[in-house]
């Protein structure tokens, strides 16, 4: 007979992906619902790689309170991205793209991309931190 579990399923609960491309990036934020019903609210949204593009999308990071942004290495694109919030306070992570993409049910559009990341992201333990630095 299967009985109930006591464990609770861990989330963090305000989480942020992104796909990072040469001229623009798609964010996609994930944090809790609002009411009883537990679940999720998202939003996804693009942004230009430019530094006013970047800080308006920091911003509103902050203003959601998002505590992770998790990001794939993608060529060299991903570091002013990277840097620009580790300055600004946010906990970014650079995940391998190369071990994400092995992962099945990955889609292949960017905004898919992105909200499938932050999906896998807001669990933790599903993917490994690469420093920056290295």
């Amino acid at each position: 007979m299967l009985e109930s579990s006591q464990d609770n399923e861990e989330i963090i609960e305000r989480i942020a992906a992104l796909d990072i491309g040469k001229a623009e990036l798609v964010c996609c934020v994930r944090i809790p619902g609002q009411g009883p019903g537990g679940r999720r609210r998202q939003e996804v949204s693009t942004y230009s790689t430019m530094t006013r593009s970047l800080l308006t999308m920091a911003d509103r990071l902050r203003e959601l309170g998002v505590t992770r942004v998790v990001m794939e290495s993608t060529s060299d694109y991903w570091k002013p991205v990277f840097y620009l919030l580790e300055a600004a306070g946010v906990d970014a992570w650079l995940v391998n793209a190369k071990d994400v993409k092995h992962l099945p049910g990955r889609p292949k559009t960017d905004r898919l991309d992105a909200v499938w990341l932050c999906k896998v992201a807001e669990r933790p333990g599903s993917l490994r931190c690469r420093c920056a630095g290295l």
